[in-house]
């Protein structure tokens, strides 16, 4: 989803400020009905948008670029504080481009940006990996290697988080992977895969255990690999990292219309009346009959046997 006034500079030659002014005049129509307001949302997929009869066709086509982004730089279009943002140092052709969730101002690495919202939400959504190197001071210890292999609870998870977060508790899903590079008294060093990307999230997860995220970079994103990229420069996919991308948007597209289905079937199933069960007469059976008849055998369909993980995740092991 994405405004209005957004999806038609986007797919028309229209500037935004044009857009707002077309939309105010009322020469924007969403189904064939007047639509004024420049902040309406629309499916920039399925949106039936025209302006003075003519209808605008968002072309299927995004881009994505990997930026490196550099400490001291804030992932937003401006700052009240007056801070650099990442748009300060991006080029002007960058400037509409959405980020992919967010560095904050201390951290650096990959962060992926494009001019697609609908590309942005399904990335931003995804548990795809997340691949961060972090330095914490002080040891790993064992209680953090088991928060990290079975996730954490935590009501209070004000410790690491910006001064004016209002967020209070927080749950943090295991690792998907971690390794520890060093292990020292005054300084570690780890590499972690996680699956989400909430506010400061390592940030806060090792400041539980009292250990400050001193430096925080990230590696890659869902595949896609910072590799060689200078600090503060900018690259477009590869051409197998968009055909990954795209199959991977299809499935999210697939999974959604088949919720979509599911919704609508539910939905049906629930408005139709009761329909009360008839009474089938009860049929008489002979004595000899009763005596044919054997029992069937009872099925094992809430048999709690039937899939045993463990067994087959061992399986696999053996196979390596």
């Amino acid at each position: 989803m994405m405004r209005l006034n957004k999806f038609i500079a986007h797919y028309s030659t229209y500037s935004r400020r044009e857009a707002d002014q077309a939309i105010q005049d009322g020469y924007v129509r969403i189904d064939g009905e007047v639509e004024t307001n420049p902040a309406t949302q629309v499916d920039e997929r399925h949106a039936n948008v025209t302006i003075s009869g003519k209808k605008i066709v968002p072309q299927d086509q995004f881009t994505v670029i990997v930026y490196n982004k550099p400490r001291g730089e804030l992932v937003t279009k401006k700052d009240p504080q007056g801070r650099k943002t990442i748009y300060d140092s991006l080029a002007k052709q960058y400037r509409h481009f959405i980020p992919v969730g967010r560095l904050d101002y201390a951290s650096e690495g990959l962060l992926l940006l494009t001019d697609a919202s609908r590309v942005a939400t399904a990335l931003m959504t995804s548990k795809m990996e997340r691949v961060y190197k972090i330095k914490i001071k002080g040891p790993v210890t064992d209680a953090m290697k088991v928060a990290m292999g079975e996730g954490l609870e935590l009501e209070d998870a004000s410790a690491g988080a910006h001064e004016h977060s209002e967020i209070g508790s927080m749950s943090f899903a295991p690792f998907y992977a971690y390794q520890v590079q060093k292990n020292q008294g005054d300084f570690s060093v780890l590499k972690v895969a996680i699956g989400e990307g909430q506010n400061r999230e390592l940030r806060r997860f090792f400041a539980h255990f009292g250990a400050e995220v001193v430096d925080l970079k990230r590696l890659s994103f869902g595949g896609i690999d910072l590799n060689n990229l200078p600090t503060g420069k900018v690259r477009f996919l590869e051409r197998n990292e968009y055909a990954s991308l795209r199959d991977f948007l299809d499935a999210v597209e697939k999974a959604e219309k088949t919720k979509q289905k599911t919704e609508k079937k539910l939905l049906r199933a629930e408005e139709m009346p009761e329909r009360k069960p008839e009474r089938k007469q009860e049929k008489k059976t002979s004595s000899k009959e009763k005596a044919k008849s054997k029992p069937k055998p009872a099925t094992d369909s809430f048999s709690t046997n039937k899939y045993k993980p463990e067994k087959k995740f061992a399986q696999k092991e053996r196979k390596k």
